[in-house]
């Protein structure tokens, strides 16, 4: 694959986040955590949802203020404050980002009914470049471990993939059904 072409391929959504979209309620509330320049963000509020759009980079965050259907809060989750406690979110977005110590606030910021989607890198994934820092690496299983008996998993993958690059994924897609809605 060129170069360029590998580089529209980082700016489309993710096939993954693409596949279950449908699964979140419509007009409901997303957030769209590390959203980068958001492609997500744009690819969501498109199908009509609400998007709160967080990340650091306040640059990128100016890109997506005048989209419709989008709010933007510039934040470091990891070394502030947690912007979003009380708040609840029909489905919650993560791609290609870790940061364990945030993982249970995602869960609690899930509204019953509410749709997690994740993909990051996994261990492996230090074969093929960045990122290879196991603090940025999925362990084997760790998404089942953080949503087992509280998340009804929907899909999950460990795999190797070779588009948009090489590298080592995790990605998991569940819902919420806390109020005891499991079907």
């Amino acid at each position: 694959m060129s170069a360029s072409a590998q580089h529209r391929d980082l700016d489309l959504p993710s096939p993954w986040v693409c596949r279950f979209a449908p699964l979140i309620r419509a007009g409901g509330l997303v957030l769209d955590v590390a959203c980068g320049a958001g492609r997500h963000t744009r690819y969501l509020a498109g199908l009509g949802y609400r998007v709160e759009a967080v990340d650091r980079d306040a640059g990128a965050l100016g890109e997506l203020a005048h989209v419709a259907g989008v709010t933007t809060r510039h934040a470091d989750l990891e070394h502030g404050p947690w912007p979003y406690s009380g708040h609840q979110f029909d489905a919650i977005v993560v791609t290609n980002y870790l940061h364990r110590p945030l993982l249970p606030r995602l869960l609690e910021a899930l509204a019953n009914g509410g749709v997690l989607i994740y993909e990051t890198f996994a261990a492996g994934n230090e074969r093929y470049g960045r990122p290879g820092n196991p603090d940025f690496l999925l362990k084997p299983g760790e998404l089942l471990d953080l949503t087992r008996g509280r998340l009804r998993v929907v899909a999950y993958e460990d795999l190797h993939v070779e588009v948009p690059r090489p590298a080592m994924i995790q990605r998991l897609c569940a819902i919420n059904q806390s109020a005891g809605t499991w079907t």
